[in-house]
């Protein structure tokens, strides 16, 4: 009976020491985690600010295309008048 108590204690020590080492570790861990977490934040956030500048300038694109095509547009529709009036005068 005594022995077998001695091991049990033996056994509930190891147990007390591989529990505190695996607090450690798991802090280590968590201090890791968040680091990352940080960092991916970053990278997030620079990601967007790309993503951002690109849309805008994407945008800017699109309304000076527009633009064009709207005084295209009312070139041609003069040039239809023109030629319109041209052939009633025939």
């Amino acid at each position: 009976m005594r022995t077998r108590s001695i091991v049990i204690a033996a056994l509930s020590a190891l147990a007390l020491g591989a529990a505190a080492c695996t607090e450690a570790e798991q802090d280590e861990a968590q201090a890791d985690a968040n680091d990352a977490g940080a960092s991916l934040q970053e990278e997030a956030a620079q990601v967007g600010s790309a993503l951002e500048a690109g849309a805008k300038e994407v945008a800017q694109e699109i309304d000076e295309g527009t633009d064009r095509l709207a005084q295209e547009a009312d070139e041609q529709e003069a040039e239809t008048a023109a030629d319109a009036q041209g052939n009633d005068g025939r």
